[in-house]
């Protein structure tokens, strides 16, 4: 039999496999021990539950016993036969242990007992191991498998957007810059500045902030496109909703207004949601229960009162509500939460840009159900967004999820020329960098629409997890790059 002829536990407990024989592998969990008979619990990563080993001492040797502890590899032949304990149907009778790694007591940092996820962080190369970060990541495929499943059944193309670019989408400066110079000589300039006609690529280039508008470039010959690549940020930020390199969604789509922009964002994120809760209900399960176990150690005014499990069909099972900014505003600013100064940013006047607690505020308490808000003021959003008849907002549209506050963002494109060029030149972004972009306002234009989801921001709301470092695998921040 060759090496790899095993069978996933995920398999062995999905179907009575009773009086077959099989060959499992995986890590040690647990190990207990009487006179007559040693306990192995034994995770192989393909689910959250573990399986039984019932590993006789006269069948198997004292030294392969010893070297059984948690964090151990092994691969067990046996035979599967019913369970004579609570808790499972069935357990494999083993006929011989082959350790394939030792795992030293005494060293191995994760023990059976509780770690706090700070610590975790710091061991983010076996965390993977543990139940809740098993679950979080089986949990992130299934979101990510749904987000490819979706576009392709609606004739999307998948298009790779450069990571490597020469333009800020955002405006924001705050980008990673790439180069290849010499950082203690560089070339310089007449002026005295660095010559980057001498880098790699004569120019001056950053890390991708966004593949959004290469994205529309795609849209303006195939139509309906999405974009699904890491995408990096330099604000110098520790909060727990930040992170340098992450994953971003975004689709662009030719002969879309605002309208069915938002259509298709709320279609979509219902899609995902109900794929996980449909393919992850183990591991839902588990982080639902984790969840309420953290619930407790909040203040009272901080817990939600929702469950994970009960968030998720919310979100699913109701229509969102779309509102404009206006609107909004209005709401927020006569309500008894403002006028009691309950807000940490008090709404006083309209322009303002909203802050989570308002948005967690329109969604949990004045609504109760997702909200898409739309028409922002235009001098808080950027330079692409299509500016609505009033000259005063931008056909913008954020969508606002319990718990969690902005999920989505996104807008109808500015699909004319004359307003783009003049939108550019007030917020001083350079139009003749950006000729290829303006070609596709002068030639054969469309209105066309997109947004945007940070993958990991979908990923924290699915899974109920705290800190965005926690749902993704080796998490790079202000100082940390380690693994």
């Amino acid at each position: 039999m060759s090496f790899n002829k095993r069978i996933k536990i995920k398999k062995l407990l999905e179907n009575d496999h009773i009086g077959q024989d099989a060959t499992i592998m995986g890590w040690v969990r647990t190990k207990r021990s009487n006179k007559n008979v040693t306990f192995i619990a034994i995770n192989d990563g393909s689910t959250i539950n573990n399986y039984q080993v019932v590993a006789d001492p006269a069948l198997i040797e004292e030294d392969i016993l010893k070297k059984v502890t948690t964090g151990a590899c092994l691969k067990i032949n046996g035979k599967i036969v019913a369970s004579q304990g609570a808790g499972q149907q069935a357990e494999i009778s083993a006929s011989s242990i082959e350790i394939l790694g030792e795992a030293d007591a005494e060293t191995y940092p994760l023990q059976p007992k509780k770690h706090s996820l700070e610590f975790l962080r710091e061991i983010a190369h076996l965390r993977i191991r543990t139940n809740t970060f098993g679950a979080v990541f089986r949990v992130r495929h299934a979101l990510a498998f749904a987000v490819h499943k979706y576009f392709n059944d609606k004739g999307f193309f998948y298009i790779h957007t450069p990571i490597i670019t020469a333009s800020d989408a955002e405006g924001a400066g705050e980008t990673f810059k790439v180069t290849v110079l010499d950082l203690k000589n560089p070339p310089l300039t007449d002026q005295g500045k660095i010559n980057f006609k001498e880098d790699f690529f004569e120019r001056e280039t950053n890390l991708t902030v966004s593949g959004q508008l290469e994205g529309e470039l795609a849209a303006m010959g195939l139509a309906d496109i999405y974009t699904f690549g890491p995408t990096f940020r330099a604000e110098n930020s520790n909060t727990a909703r930040h992170l340098a390199e992450f994953w971003m969604i975004e689709p662009e789509m030719a002969f879309y207004d605002a309208q069915d922009n938002q259509d298709l964002a709320e279609d979509f994120l219902k899609f995902v949601i109900s794929y996980a809760l449909e393919n992850c209900k183990d591991d839902l399960e588990f982080l639902d229960k984790r969840a309420a176990e953290e619930e407790t150690t909040k203040k009272a005014d901080q817990r939600s009162e929702m469950g994970l499990i009960d968030r998720l069909k919310f979100v699913v099972e109701n229509e969102f509500q779309r509102i404009t900014y206006t609107e909004a505003i209005d709401i927020l600013r006569n309500s008894n939460h403002n006028k009691k100064k309950k807000f940490q940013y008090l709404v006083e006047s309209w322009g303002v840009d909203l802050q989570s607690e308002h948005e967690r505020y329109l969604v949990e308490k004045h609504f109760n159900k997702p909200v898409i808000l739309t028409d922002y003021p235009k001098d808080i959003k950027a330079f692409y967004m299509r500016q609505n008849d009033d000259g005063k907002t931008v056909a913008a549209m954020d969508i606002l999820f319990p718990g969690i506050g902005e999920i989505v963002g996104g807008s109808q494109r500015e699909e004319r020329l004359d307003y783009l060029t003049k939108r550019m030149e007030e917020m001083n972004i350079p139009t003749e960098e950006m000729w290829w972009y303006l070609d596709t306002r002068r030639f054969g234009s469309t209105p066309h629409a997109g947004f945007g989801l940070g993958f990991e921001r979908l990923v924290l709301f699915v899974t109920g997890m705290g800190n965005i470092r926690d749902v993704i695998a080796f998490p790079r921040t202000p100082g940390h790059a380690e693994f």
